[in-house]
């Protein structure tokens, strides 16, 4: 059982940046893929990036391209997403999610075995 809980989120104004994190616990599998997702108001859940345990990156929305970033740190056990220049159509609640082996190249929320509750970020003026 993979445990995953994220923080981070919180209310800031456009333009400005947040990082989320998320802390993973339980026996994962190595090599594994943890990934971001957002689920904004009336909208389906979506994948906004995604990390190898091997190396390699899979950005999911080409929108977001320059302004948000994944990473992760192997000795904390801790995933980040890193929010640069934050629109008001970020707002989402985002969430973290493991599976193991390899990332999916396309948008597959069902092919991730453990999700975090997730964590509110809100973009306003």
């Amino acid at each position: 059982q993979v445990h995953l809980v994220e923080s981070g989120g919180g209310s800031v104004q456009p333009g400005e940046s947040l990082r989320l994190s998320c802390v993973v616990s339980g026996d994962t599998y190595d090599p594994n893929c943890m990934a971001w997702f957002r689920q904004r108001v009336g909208k389906e859940r979506e994948a906004v990036l995604a990390t190898y345990s091997y190396g390699g990156d899979t950005l999911y929305l080409a929108s977001l391209k320059g302004r948000f970033t994944i990473s992760r740190d192997k000795s904390k056990n801790t995933l980040y997403l890193q929010m640069n220049g934050l629109l008001p159509q970020d707002t989402a609640k985002y969430y973290c999610a493991y599976k193991p082996r390899d990332c999916p190249t396309r948008d597959s929320a069902g092919v991730f075995s453990s999700w975090g509750q997730g964590t509110q970020v809100t973009v306003s003026s």
